[in-house]
């Protein structure tokens, strides 16, 4: 008799997630934003249908001064981002997907403004290492999302965003978030090596 509800049940269960995926990986609500697709329970945690890490696991952080990048790194490439008159310096880490988008430097991405990040669509997608993929920024990351090519840089959010996932971490912003957050509208963003630019 279990063997046979069994089987039904299985079949329930299939279809059930099915119907509640939206094809991305992560099970809940249709997406929301350019930086990755969100999926919470009713109590506001985050869900995926497979566990993943989070873009706080091994990352150096300081929570000293909310002001600033949450992430730490040492060493790394210096760059400039051009939005406009407005100067963004960050630093790419040594991972695959920033080294390869180190190698397309200068590069040009379009992006626009949304609630918690600046956002657009690589033309080429980096290339990025699988165990690099993670769900969630810290403020101040910049971020390449492998569901859509984008290139994002995350400024604020960080204690909601596990529930965005297919986040790769290429390094982060070298300025006080203020300065990012208060910028409005879309930009084509001239991406260079720092010392190019001096």
């Amino acid at each position: 008799m279990r063997k046979i509800l069994a089987v039904p049940f299985a079949v329930l269960l299939i279809v059930m997630l099915v119907a509640c995926s939206n094809g991305n990986g992560v099970i809940g609500e249709a997406a929301q934003s350019t930086a990755g697709i969100p999926a919470e329970t009713s109590e506001g945690t985050p869900v995926h249908d497979n566990p993943m890490r989070v873009a706080s696991d091994g990352a150096w952080m300081q929570i000293e001064d909310p002001s600033i990048a949450t992430r730490v790194l040492e060493g790394g490439t210096k760059i400039n981002m051009h939005f406009g008159d407005v100067v963004i310096p960050g630093t790419l880490n040594d991972s695959t997907a920033a080294q390869d988008l180190i190698s397309k430097l200068p590069y040009t991405v379009h992006v626009n403004r949304y609630s918690h990040d600046f956002c657009g669509v690589m033309d080429d997608p980096l290339e990025y290492s699988e165990e690099d993929v993670h769900f969630g920024w810290l403020n101040g990351d910049i971020d390449f999302a492998t569901d859509a090519n984008y290139f994002t840089i995350l400024f604020e959010d960080e204690e909601k965003s596990e529930q965005y996932g297919y986040q790769v971490n290429i390094g982060k912003i070298d300025i006080k978030l203020s300065v990012i957050s208060e910028l409005t509208g879309s930009y084509d963003v001239l991406i260079e090596l720092a010392d190019e630019a001096d």
